[in-house]
């Protein structure tokens, strides 16, 4: 039981002091200052704030607000306190913060002995040498100002005055890139008496915003913008550059919905320009006769040309001009079979990913399931869909000689993407049957600038034995391609072809 005992009080220190001629024995602290202040400084790095007032001597009634305040205002993630020296009844610490602004700075605690313990006598320089009542330290976040975004020749487009289909691709570009024209804001650490500095303890730069410029031509875009005014339907026209893949206009009337990129429509006869190239990939001639008549049964579905034509035997190069329905369906189900047209329209983006640089939706070509699937898929009907923007590629495809995406922004900011060629004898047939529909085809009534090549397309949607149709017109003229939808604006040579010639003739102009 006595070695118990003793244990019991080993922590208690004896210490022999002279009194009146006589020895005697007191009570010593226990522990030290050190150590006191280190559990202190630990119990803070935790936030356990019960702890700390549980090491301080006579802690104020706010004593927590003062600590939890600092951490707030400072807006601090992450916190550690280090002691680095001591004396007597000071410990020194350093303490390291993290958050918008990461700093650190060297306190000091002040240690007494109480109740034969050490304690901290607090006073607020406890939290910061500097800090006394009537003080406080603050972080201060200032905004980073936002990188301007630009058209191809460096003009502001990310402003009030810029044309409402230009601000509709650039809500699109700052979701998607806002972190690179934002930047990151500065902060810097203020010691505050109420709303007034007193002084910067700490600062952190900001990292300036990086423009973005696109690859838009605003002289482009003026000229789509005036050849849709005299259109009253919703209406949309990309352009883009065949030889890179860059969009230079893309105009929607009217605005609040992105149909240029995010429309889904049944593209018509402007998806004969892939049937055609697989045709004649599979060996096909644009010289080659095929018969044209004003009407065809194929698969046990009754096949018409437009006003129900009959041009009997002609060469593929004016069938294609004429727009024959009736040549183009039944030649996909003898010579290509539905495997094979949706491989070629793979070719030029259909089922494919799109990423211009904002949302834009990927063309479909499901497989054909019958012979009667087939055929309406290789007229633009059935269960074809595709939206401008991707029309756009399919003549710009035939203009370069090879398909590209799309692209709104510099290449380094999308995923990578090659261009894929297309067989020169393609190309070749394709540049001699696109002419010919501006020259003697389905839009030779329109007025275009010479070197004009293009096709015009009628597409059926809806129901009824006479469905309403959009209009459609895709071409090139040398480094430029586009393709025009109107929606429900009938036939495309009537309607969708002479927005396209305006907007060239524009374009052409002095």
């Amino acid at each position: 039981m006595k070695r118990r005992r003793l244990a019991g009080v080993a922590a208690l220190i004896l210490v022999p002091v002279a009194a009146a001629g006589a020895g005697m024995w007191v009570l010593h602290s226990t522990g030290s200052a050190e150590e006191t202040a280190r559990d202190f400084l630990a119990a803070w790095g935790r936030q356990d704030y019960p702890a700390m007032r549980a090491l301080t001597v006579e802690p104020p009634g706010d004593f927590d607000r003062w600590y939890t305040r600092f951490r707030t205002d400072l807006k601090v993630s992450g916190a550690d306190f280090e002691v680095t020296g001591s004396t007597d009844s000071k410990v020194a610490f350093h303490a390291t913060l993290k958050g918008p602004v990461n700093w650190s700075y060297d306190g000091s605690l002040t240690l007494v002995e109480h109740d034969r313990a050490w304690r901290v006598k607090w006073s607020p320089a406890a939290v910061y040498p500097r800090l006394k009542p009537g003080l406080r330290i603050k972080t201060v976040l200032v905004k980073a100002e936002q990188a301007p975004i630009l058209a191809a020749d460096g003009t502001r487009i990310d402003t009030p005055d810029a044309p409402g289909s230009v601000q509709q691709l650039v809500e699109g570009l700052k979701e998607r890139y806002g972190s690179r024209l934002t930047g990151t804001s500065s902060a810097r650490v203020d010691l505050l008496q109420g709303t007034e500095r007193v002084a910067t303890l700490a600062t952190a730069g900001a990292k300036a915003g990086e423009e973005l410029r696109t690859t838009v031509d605003l002289r482009v875009h003026r000229a789509a913008a005036k050849a849709l005014d005299a259109v009253d339907k919703p209406a949309s026209l990309v352009a883009l550059r065949p030889s890179t893949g860059e969009i230079l206009a893309v105009v929607n009337k009217p605005g609040g919905f992105n149909r240029a990129l995010l429309g889904q429509y049944p593209p018509g006869s402007t998806f004969k320009v892939v049937t055609a190239s697989a045709l004649i990939a599979d060996g096909m001639t644009a010289d080659e006769s095929v018969p044209c008549p004003a009407e065809r049964n194929i698969g046990g579905f009754a096949f018409h040309n437009a006003g129900f034509e009959d041009y009997g035997t002609i060469p593929l190069r004016e069938a294609f001009a004429h727009s024959c329905n009736t040549t183009f369906g039944q030649l996909s189900v003898d010579r290509l079979g539905g495997e094979r047209l949706a491989s070629v329209a793979a070719g030029f983006g259909f089922e494919g990913p799109v990423d211009p640089g904002v949302p834009a939706v990927r063309a479909r070509f499901p497989v054909p399931r019958d012979d009667t699937d087939l055929a309406s898929a290789s007229i633009g009907q059935g269960r074809v869909l595709t939206s401008p923007l991707n029309m756009a590629t399919v003549a710009a495809a035939i203009a370069d000689g090879s398909w590209r995406p799309p692209r709104l922004v510099d290449a380094a900011l999308l995923p990578a993407a090659r261009p894929r060629k297309l067989e020169p004898a393609v190309v070749r047939a394709l540049r001699t049957l696109m002419p010919a529909v501006v020259v003697e085809g389905t839009a030779s009534e329109v007025s275009f600038p010479s070197g004009t090549a293009g096709k015009t397309g009628t597409a059926e949607f809806g129901s009824g034995r006479q469905p309403p149709s959009h209009s459609w017109f895709i071409g090139y003229r040398g480094d430029l391609a586009f393709s025009v939808i109107v929606e429900g604006g009938g036939a495309g040579a009537a309607v969708a072809a002479p927005v396209a010639g305006r907007f060239l003739t524009a374009l052409a102009g002095p």
